[in-house]
């Protein structure tokens, strides 16, 4: 019996199945969420897991399209969905899992009479959650209409915290109207548009066209379905900033955590940081503010903001814990209005402030602080973030000075190290030499260059010649001693690696074989079974050109035996030629001085 008449005779079946039986699933609560990373394109970062519902495993109910079909011809959709809400945050919580959980929630069920706006918000402090985490899926079903009420429904849920986001782009009624009316801050392509889409000009096309669109519109996209390394890769040349899929992880009941995950064939920017440059973080932004309590009347910040023209912002706390900020120009344009000042002058000030605003550990990198502004939206821009550390107020910081930051840092990169992989370039790999040369140390030059990659480059295009040259770059930061080596970028697909761990040797073989293990990923299935592919070479001629390999040519420099990084330069450089004389990757070891021990310190 075929695939297709098994789901034809179990959708049958659960035809038959008694509405009773889905009311009695629904009331002892009988469902089971898994749950999904979305992650960040290019860091490998989690974004957040999406929460998935399973129905009993000895169900004709069990997966999730015959549960919502039963639902809808029960009459019981809104029912079921609640009820799926509540087990996915409860588990949510349960499991400690990290990050934002995406819950799906049907339109209908948000305009349903039975609907309690707040009952999702109290049920969450209930747990203790915090709303911010919560990113609001919307589902669509059916033809949907109310866009008034909806957005109405989302505006409030977007005011108590939640984000807020739009299912499957490219399936369904009006996805675009919907896209448009709510403004959310993920939009979902359709998974139909992301498989295969290396093979399929138009749906490059399409996800072109979404990218122009959610840069316009301020939206993050996120891409379902992604199955293959070449889909991800493409993805993120296209501007897709996240995504899930069977790549990345299946959907768990209890899902492993990794802070990075790991898929071969792809490496993530910002896996490399330079040993010797401390990491910038939100702390070398603090700004000292002093903050307001929650039994400070709004009388005493008008005083506040009227005495300092400098201040933007007051965060106010409870208990030392911040739980709001007070907006300089919302207070006090809220203020001038006529009577506002005989309201509200005696009252709280937690009354006008902002009650989710931007907040972040000092301890947070720049760069994912950056991120989380812009995902904020313009009121962060202006109003700055509140820094906290173990989750008790610091101070604050403005996006001016992390703008200034970030400004400051990009130039430095391009002054000094490579633009592709953000190594240190030629100018710090000649000082460091240099140095060793003039404190009298023991060290090995190790010159890595790709085989065989201008072909490659000219099969594949240079995005996957650019991946090829990060993936090396982070197989030798990882195989390294940070504590005493030194990687660099020479330029296009050359490295050099200077080292004085004891074990170089071994780590240098370990490099070749991570890197032999890695980019099969990298090929055609057809150019993998042939071990190689045929191109025309320059003159012309198709000539056969195996698998893209890696050579590393190492020179053992003893104290006093150069000068200058010029002549070890020219030296590395001829043990790079030897190693590359030899077929596959490969390693060889230049002994200049035949019998001399040779050490390096731990």
């Amino acid at each position: 019996m075929n695939m297709s008449l098994t789901a034809e005779m179990k959708s049958a079946l659960c035809e038959e199945v008694s509405c009773d039986e889905l009311d009695s699933i629904i009331r002892e609560r009988r469902l089971f969420p898994v749950y999904q990373p979305i992650v960040d394109l290019h860091s490998g970062v989690t974004l957040g897991y999406e929460g998935l519902i399973r129905g009993p495993a000895d169900s004709l109910l069990h997966m999730p399209a015959d549960l919502f079909r039963q639902a809808a011809h029960c009459g019981r959709s809104v029912q079921l969905d609640q009820c799926c809400r509540r087990v996915t945050m409860e588990r949510f919580a349960e499991l400690q899992l990290p990050a934002r959980l995406f819950l799906n929630i049907n339109p209908e069920s948000l305009l349903s009479p039975d609907h309690r706006p707040g009952r999702t918000l109290a049920y969450l402090k209930q747990i203790g959650l915090e709303p911010e985490r919560i990113v609001i899926e919307l589902t669509e079903t059916l033809p949907f209409s109310s866009y008034d009420a909806l957005r109405e429904a989302v505006d409030y849920y977007r005011r108590s915290g939640f984000h807020i986001a739009l299912d499957d782009l490219g399936e369904g009624y009006s996805n675009l109207r919907l896209w448009s009316e709510l403004r959310p801050d993920f939009v979902k392509l359709d998974k139909h548009f992301v498989q295969n889409i290396q093979r399929d000009p138009f749906k490059e096309q399409f996800v072109r066209s979404m990218v122009d669109m959610a840069r316009q519109a301020g939206t993050l996209l996120i891409a379902e379905g992604i199955e293959s390394a070449a889909e991800l890769r493409l993805l993120r040349n296209l501007g897709v900033k996240y995504g899930q899929g069977y790549l990345i992880a299946r959907p768990e009941t209890a899902p492993d955590t990794p802070s990075q995950h790991s898929i071969g064939g792809i490496v993530w920017s910002g896996e490399r940081q330079r040993a010797s440059a401390r990491q910038i973080v939100a702390r070398d932004l603090l700004i000292e503010v002093a903050p307001l309590t929650t039994v400070d009347t709004n009388e005493t910040a008008y005083r506040l903001f009227a005495e300092d023209q400098d201040c933007f912002a007051i965060p106010v706390v409870d208990a030392g814990r911040p739980v709001g900020l007070l907006r300089r120009n919302h207070f006090l344009e809220s203020f001038a209005r006529p009577f506002n000042r005989e309201l509200y002058g005696k009252k709280s000030c937690t009354v006008m402030m902002e009650k989710h605003p931007l907040i972040a550990s000092a301890d947070t990198d720049i760069t994912t602080l950056s991120s989380l502004v812009l995902a904020g939206g313009k009121d962060y821009l202006a109003d700055g973030f509140i820094l906290t550390e173990d989750g008790a107020y610091l101070g604050m910081g403005t996006c001016y000075d992390l703008m200034r930051k970030i400004t400051d840092m990009q130039i430095s990169a391009a002054r000094y190290a490579n633009p592709l992989t953000g190594l240190p370039g030629n100018v710090p790999i000649n000082e460091a030499i240099d140095r060793l040369i003039d404190t009298s140390q023991a060290f090995v030059v190790a010159y890595a260059d790709l085989d065989h990659f201008k072909p490659f480059n000219d099969l594949y295009g240079y995005a996957a010649g650019d991946e090829l040259i990060e993936l090396v770059a982070n197989i030798l930061s990882e195989e390294v001693d940070e504590s005493v080596d030194f990687v660099g970028h020479v330029g296009g697909d050359d490295f050099v690696v200077l080292m004085q761990c004891a074990d170089w040797e071994h780590r240098l073989r370990k490099v070749l074989s991570a890197f032999d293990q890695a980019v099969p990923y990298y090929f055609s299935p057809e150019h993998l079974s042939e071990q190689g592919f045929y191109l025309a070479d320059r003159r012309g001629e198709m000539t056969f050109f195996p698998l893209t390999s890696l050579s590393v040519g190492v020179l053992k420099v003893l104290p006093g035996q150069f000068r200058s990084h010029v002549e070890i330069g020219a030296a590395a450089a001829e043990a790079k030629k030897m190693a590359k004389k030899q077929s596959g990757s490969s390693l060889f070891i230049e002994r200049r001085q035949p019998g001399m021990p040779f050490t390096v310190a731990d």
